[in-house]
């Protein structure tokens, strides 16, 4: 059946909620939240495979790693894989002292008991509670009115306590979900988490932690934040509560719903790294994390490896982050446009004269070495490509700074080389057509260096005297000049009839040190025609010799 041309037939528009004089909007996020990641729990039950005992250990190691400090570690009351990882963890002493694990159960007395016995022995844990609280559930799932779903919490939260008071030598934490919280209605909501927190007395020192799911993203985020922000306003006692975000990717905005509820009031974050979860995903920690970052904001959470993580991630969810995921992706910091690779090369350069720290190289919103990524990917070549692209390769790995006017003769070369191989080209590509291009360390050249000498006569005319391979075949020769390019070209033009005028010679070294090598550059006229020639060599003299002979070759073609 195809999409209806009148979709407002089946479909109702998200109400606004009532705030005229909502804040949130001027607020701006200065300090990071509380992270819960949820990876071995919604992102574990939303993969095709769940992750085995081995897979489990080594995502949790990987989150210890990065610094997440509460970690929801499973759904205890599903099977026995996962009562046995959870109850491996406590039994093992892997949980470091600064870490919360938290364990998920319906509001059930069997499934909550089971979920205490997970945590036998801890020295700290948070029971996290939760049943549906909306409309569509209420009508539709339950058949139940709303006091009879307040009931289910209320009972709920009355037998975590119990149990938690049996239990004394774990300092238990409660955590509260009124599940699908987005669309139900708020003063329900706040009623029923009032109701959870009068059987559970938390205090402002012994805070509960009531999350707010997004269970299913049904409105743009700045509703969301709306609900957040009246949430907060309403709740009795805020100060004894944790008001936490649960957001997922319906509607493709789960980062940007979190970042608004922070702004509007809440103080913990629960998500999964790369945003794995159920349908279209949960919120992604990585990209709020580093959005933080940009902002000038340590997240505490450290993804100076982000490959390592990603191989990690990939390993133990069996799915790929995608190749354009903020900041993690394979592609996020790569340019094939000319003019943002241009714009790119401009950046770097510029950082090497700025007198401050501060970042600001266009379209790259994070130095990817904060990251643990190079600079090999920044720049890749393809038809796309312009005469910055391919600069920026040879520079990097090559080492060699082309001038700017050589940079554009170069450009048909390669663009020529694209068209041809009709793929991106890698540096190895791009080096094989600037030797090609320029007769750089090939063999087969018509003029090639063997040796030669320089001398001066009284006058300071200089002498070049020497051996060149002319088509093969050894042949000595030799000229005058009032320098040695000079000399070098008056040899071409009196023993061969080359006449190359000079227009332009720059110079670089290649690296630093005793050993560093020299390139240099001549842009020659001949016969109407402006020629490059490359010349490399660990002696800057010899360099601009065969620069010399570089530019002879192309003058022959």
């Amino acid at each position: 059946m195809p999409m209806l041309n009148q979709p407002s037939r089946k479909y109702r528009p998200f109400p606004q909620i009532n705030l005229p004089d909502r804040q949130w909007p001027a607020q701006q996020i200065t300090a990071p939240p509380r992270w819960l990641s949820t990876d071995l729990r919604d992102g574990n039950q939303s993969i095709i495979d769940p992750m085995d005992a081995v897979k489990k250990n080594r995502f949790f190691d990987l989150l210890i790693e990065i610094g997440v400090k509460e970690i929801e570690v499973g759904f205890p009351s599903a099977g026995a894989t996962e009562f046995d990882f959870i109850s491996g963890l406590v039994k093992s002493d892997r949980i470091p002292e600064d870490v919360l694990v938290q364990v998920l159960t319906q509001s059930r007395e069997d499934l909550i008991r089971t979920s205490f016995e997970s945590l036998s022995g801890a020295r700290a844990a948070i029971i996290h509670l939760y049943n549906a609280v909306s409309p569509a559930w209420r009508d539709i799932v339950f058949r139940m009115s709303k006091d009879e779903v307040r009931e289910i919490a209320v009972a709920g939260a009355k037998v975590m306590r119990d149990e938690a008071g049996a239990r004394p030598d774990t300092d238990w934490h409660f955590q509260y979900s009124p599940e699908t919280f987005s669309t139900a209605e708020l003063d329900f909501s706040i009623e029923v988490c009032e109701a959870v927190m009068g059987v559970l007395s938390p205090t402002p020192d012994k805070p509960i932690i009531l999350n707010l799911p997004a269970t299913v993203e049904a409105a743009t985020p700045n509703i969301y934040a709306d609900q957040i922000e009246y949430f907060c306003r309403n709740l009795p006692n805020r100060d004894s509560a944790v008001i936490s975000l649960h957001t997922h990717n319906d509607r493709g905005t789960g980062v940007a719903a979190a970042e608004l509820g922070l702004m509007a009031g809440a103080d913990r974050v629960e998500g999964c790294l790369f945003g794995n979860g159920e349908r279209t995903g949960n919120c992604c920690l990585v990209t709020v994390a580093l959005n933080m970052y940009t902002q000038g904001i340590d997240p505490g959470l450290d993804f100076s490896d982000i490959d390592r993580v990603i191989e990690t991630v990939e390993y133990c969810n069996d799915l790929p982050v995608h190749e354009r995921h903020p900041y993690g992706g394979e592609l996020v910091f790569t340019a094939f446009s000319g003019s943002h690779q241009d714009a790119i090369k401009k950046g770097f350069e510029a950082r090497g004269t700025q007198n401050d720290e501060s970042w600001r190289v266009p379209y790259l919103p994070i130095d990817p070495a904060d990251l643990g990524r190079n600079y090999e990917a920044v720049i890749r070549v393809n038809s796309q490509s312009g005469k910055g692209g391919f600069a920026w390769v040879l520079e990097q790995d090559q080492g060699l700074k082309l001038p700017k006017k050589m940079q554009a003769d170069f450009s048909s070369h390669v663009q020529n080389m694209a068209d041809e191989l009709g793929r991106e080209l890698n540096a190895a590509d791009i080096w094989e057509a600037f030797k090609a291009a320029y007769h750089v360390q090939t063999a087969n050249k018509h003029f090639q260096l063997v040796r030669y000498e320089e001398s001066r006569t009284g006058d300071g005319t200089r002498i070049f005297a020497g051996t060149i391979t002319v088509a093969g075949q050894e042949q000595s020769v030799s000229g005058r000049g009032n320098g040695l390019i000079s000399s070098v070209l008056t040899t071409l033009e009196e023993n061969f009839g080359l006449d190359l005028k000079v227009l332009d010679y720059t110079e670089h070294a290649l690296g630093s040190g005793r050993d560093a090598r020299a390139a240099a550059y001549l842009q020659c006229e001949s016969g109407g025609r402006t020629i490059w020639g490359v010349g490399i060599d660990e002696d800057v003299s010899t360099a601009s010799v065969r620069a010399v002979l570089s530019a002879a070759n192309s003058a022959l073609k």
